[in-house]
């Protein structure tokens, strides 16, 4: 952790270890800026813009509780939910194919440049033409989870914001977890960006978020290093939270399975894909049952459960890193970060685990 710092990847950072019932060791490193006087981030209270971990912690979580109560079904074609999704390819979109990526949309498209509202934003993005045949194979896409937040909100009847805050960070106890964070959070928001020379805090880094009412399915959820650790044991622990369950074990195990199309992606969630050249952000330790998620802004979170273990990482390495390439130096510290983390877990080396370590 200490070295990423050294070689300029990013001026702070938390980390969290634990299993489904304990946190292991809990860290906080470096400073908010480069500026040594700058606050010291902390995993209790410092927050941070998850960027893409929004896309599980958020957008997932409120889809699972929705489809538990089977108010949505994962086979169901998006367009039953939201009718002006429809043009050439589109009417063969299923729900589930927006979860693993499989969907056939673009990876990416600046709405932000074309569109000046949030009304026009979801209008170019329900116009958007598909890219290849739905279902035939995984492309990470931020589109996917944008109508995936507008699923929600058309089948909840409410804000994104509002259903998932209520009915599934309340019931973790995710109590520092949230969108639009006020500006009463701003002095312990480690910043991710720069405006004419000063740090900028507690505003959403992705600028299609920022056009949607930076509340959307991609990106935009603010959290801390311990919010995040009673999320992962949620996972661990199969559903169950404090008091009782967010949703039955048998729906969760169902956003934890892959299509021969989706190759590493889960409903949400990624694994660590073997045709991907090393080093991969998972490490080369954990078990073939884990999976994760990371953020542009210098986010990571996965869990492992063979080795009933979590890791939260989080950074700030688009607030000006100091060298170049900082996304690949900083997959090289995941990697390195992640295998010490399965190393000093007790018992998560055993050899009935694969791979040993």
């Amino acid at each position: 952790m200490e070295a990423g710092i050294r070689r300029g990847i990013y001026p702070g950072a938390v980390v969290v270890i634990g299993t489904r019932d304990r946190v292991l060791y809990a860290r906080g490193f470096g400073h908010f800026t480069w500026d040594g006087s700058s606050p010291a981030p902390r995993p209790d209270s410092t927050l941070w813009d998850l960027a893409s971990l929004t896309k599980v912690v958020g957008t997932t979580a409120a889809l699972m509780v929705l489809v538990d109560r089977g108010a949505i079904d994962l086979d169901a074609k998006l367009a039953y939910y939201l009718p002006r999704f429809t043009g050439e390819g589109k009417d063969a979109v299923t729900v589930r194919m927006l979860l693993n990526h499989t969907s056939g949309l673009p990876a990416y498209v600046r709405f932000f440049q074309t569109a000046d509202s949030r009304d026009e934003a979801i209008a170019q993005l329900f116009r958007e033409p598909l890219q290849r045949p739905p279902g035939r194979r995984a492309v990470y896409s931020d589109l996917n989870a944008l109508l995936l937040g507008l699923l929600v909100e058309a089948v909840a009847g409410e804000p994104l914001d509002q259903f998932v805050t209520r009915e599934v960070f309340a019931p973790i106890r995710m109590t520092q977890t949230r969108f639009r964070p006020p500006a009463s959070d701003r002095p312990r928001t480690a910043p991710t960006g720069r405006w004419r020379g000063h740090p900028v805090a507690g505003e959403v880094n992705d600028q299609n978020a920022k056009r949607f009412g930076e509340v959307a399915g991609h990106a935009g959820l603010f959290s801390t290093g311990f919010d995040l650790a009673r999320y992962a044991q949620m996972w661990l622990n199969r559903g169950a939270v404090p008091g009782g369950r967010l949703v039955r074990e048998e729906t969760l195990a169902a956003f934890l399975e892959s299509t021969p199309a989706s190759g590493s992606r889960l409903l949400g969630w990624d694994t660590k894909d073997p045709e991907f050249a090393p080093p991969s952000v998972f490490g080369a330790l954990v078990s073939d049952q884990a999976y994760g998620h990371t953020g542009w802004t210098g986010t990571e979170l996965w869990i492992d459960p063979a080795r009933d273990a979590f890791l939260v990482f989080l950074t700030n390495r688009s607030y000006a890193p100091r060298t170049r390439g900082s996304i690949r130096a900083l997959r090289e510290v995941r990697a390195t970060l992640s295998d010490a983390v399965v190393r000093a877990i007790p018992g998560a080396c055993r050899e009935t685990i694969a791979p040993a370590c």
